[in-house]
């Protein structure tokens, strides 16, 4: 039985944003931001890239589920979990608008 693996993978680009994607072969596919192969791509005017973080999957399902999840997140978030910072990515993580049970909670203890 051969198992075939996947990458979740973000790249930090030239100007500081960050690209999320899923690959079965994390070398080329640097190589190939790096090197512009799609014209159309976010990273081809944004170049060079560096592999900031990548996790390895063996369920192509959950890979798929991880990128588009990753996907929508803040940088704030991403930079979380690229330096391992639990705490950071938990807090990040939070809801922080009016409708928050939190702050929503905390605005009417404070009347």
């Amino acid at each position: 039985m051969i198992v075939k693996y996947l990458y979740v993978y973000i790249i930090k680009c030239n100007d500081g944003t960050y690209y999320t994607g899923v690959t079965n072969n994390i070398e080329k596919r640097l190589v190939e931001h790096n090197e512009g192969i799609h014209k159309e791509s976010y990273t081809y005017f944004r170049r060079p890239v560096e592999l900031a973080f990548c996790e390895l999957f063996s369920d192509y399902n959950l890979a798929i589920q991880w990128e588009k999840k990753i996907k929508k997140w803040s940088a704030k978030k991403k930079e979380a979990l690229i330096n391992s910072d639990w705490k950071r990515l938990i807090e990040e993580a939070k809801c922080k608008n009016e409708t928050s049970h939190e702050i929503y909670n905390t605005i009417r203890l404070n009347k």
